[in-house]
């Protein structure tokens, strides 16, 4: 091999880095944002949504739409757990802000969530309403199991 060639193969080599740094950079600058505060995933723990979800269940958590409007009754929300923050429970929303549920009047910003499966769910009737600054966002999009693939709608 040349010199010249030697040169050619090493300044290829170098602008196939230089592209796939650009690549990455750029792909970056997409998908954070994204990832950061439109959508998120989010894989269902636990039997307390089922027969809405499964164990498993892989979902899109959509987290632009509660800056311009609050819950609304019968969506799924994932929210951090009041009694733990670090956790991340997900629920349907059966009460809202100013309601009375079970003799108890709602507070402004707090909802009422309940599991779907009612025998195996940890929910609002156990540790109260959900402060909205605790709320994530909706789920909108299952992507696992293959075969429930879909754009999720509320009851």
């Amino acid at each position: 091999m040349s010199i010249i060639e030697a040169m050619n193969e090493e300044i290829k080599a170098k602008n196939e880095v230089w592209e796939f740094v650009k690549f990455a950079v750029i792909a970056l600058l997409v998908v954070l944002p994204i990832r950061m505060w439109i959508a998120q995933p989010f894989i269902v723990h636990g039997s307390s949504m089922v027969p809405t979800f499964e164990s498993g269940d892989y979902l899109i958590i959509d987290e632009i739409t509660y800056q311009f409007r609050g819950p609304e009754r019968g969506e799924v929300i994932v929210f951090r757990y009041p009694q733990n923050p670090s956790q991340f429970f997900i629920k349907r929303v059966a009460g809202l802000p100013g309601e009375t549920i079970n003799g108890t009047k709602l507070p402004q910003n707090e909802y009422y969530v309940l599991g779907d499966n009612t025998f195996a769910s940890s929910d609002s009737r156990y540790w109260g309403p959900v402060k909205s600054n605790l709320i994530i966002g909706r789920a909108v999009l299952r992507l696992w199991p293959v075969s429930s693939l879909g754009i999720l709608t509320s009851i």
